[in-house]
């Protein structure tokens, strides 16, 4: 995919649409979260405007169309954590492979810099291959297992958890 042809800017209110689509894909996929209830447009609307300069949302634009979001997130409202960030990376079903988590990835992490965080932290399905690579290609080392984190389908699916720091001068992991 030609890299000229993807814009990253601020999500606003009108993207709120592709937001819901998108992330509606990866709850039906089940391989990017453990929610089960599909969100609407006035949903993601609300949640964009309740988020503060911190915890920004971006999109990734392909010719002009939303075809992947990414967001930093409130790890923990507890004061002490205000370094931390969690963060969200959905990309669209016809899109994924191509590129574009990384490159949402990157623009996270060097945000998250930018906003003074001392580290990023995500939890994840151990079986989404490609989400998998991605975190490691990023440097992101495994902390542990969430055994039985949650039900997804009437089955029990286990989450794992990684870190960034992001002034760790290790070089990263081959991509």
């Amino acid at each position: 995919m030609p890299t000229e042809r993807i814009v990253l800017r601020r999500a606003t209110p009108a993207d709120a649409a592709a937001l819901a689509d998108i992330y509606n894909q990866g709850i039906r996929d089940r391989v990017a979260t453990l929610e089960t209830e599909e969100r609407t447009p006035e949903e993601r609307s609300a949640w964009l405007t309740a988020r503060d300069e911190r915890h920004p949302v971006f999109v990734a634009e392909l010719d002009g169309i939303v075809v992947a979001w990414g967001s930093l997130n409130v790890f923990n409202p507890r004061p002490a954590y205000q370094w931390v960030a969690d963060f969200s990376v959905y990309v669209h079903r016809k899109q994924r492979g191509l590129g574009l988590g990384g490159r949402m990835l990157d623009h996270l992490i060097a945000e998250a810099g930018r906003l003074g965080f001392h580290k990023l932290v995500l939890a994840a399905f151990p079986f989404n291959d490609g989400g998998m690579r991605l975190y490691q290609s990023r440097g992101f080392r495994t902390v542990g297992i969430y055994h039985e984190q949650g039900q997804l389908d009437g089955r029990w699916v286990d989450t794992i958890v990684m870190e960034r720091l992001l002034n760790d001068t290790e070089p990263l992991a081959p991509g």
